[in-house]
């Protein structure tokens, strides 16, 4: 099911919270919400705004990093990659 930017989690819906999260960040990331190389929303604010724990949003988190559109920086926070041509991370 494909998500937008501004769905709200549904709590009946047959998908798991976490992957609804997933595919509503996913979304803002292709809107341009957080551009390339800058820090998302924190967990805590993510967890306030969609009333969701935080393992659900790790997950959530986790999913867009194993498809390599996030990346964390311990202690600093999580990031939209840079996808374009040659979008190596390096430091944050």
């Amino acid at each position: 099911m494909d998500y937008g930017p501004d769905d709200e989690i549904e709590r009946d819906a047959p998908e798991p919270p976490f992957h609804q999260l997933a595919g509503i960040l996913r979304a803002r990331i292709a809107r341009g919400d957080w551009k390339p190389r800058r820090p998302i929303s924190s967990e805590t604010r993510l967890c306030e705004e969609f009333k969701l724990s935080r393992p659900t949003v790790r997950r959530a988190i986790a999913a867009l990093v194993s498809e390599d559109l996030l990346f964390v920086v311990p202690q600093r926070g999580t990031y939209v990659r840079d996808r374009s041509a040659g979008g190596d991370q390096g430091d944050a």
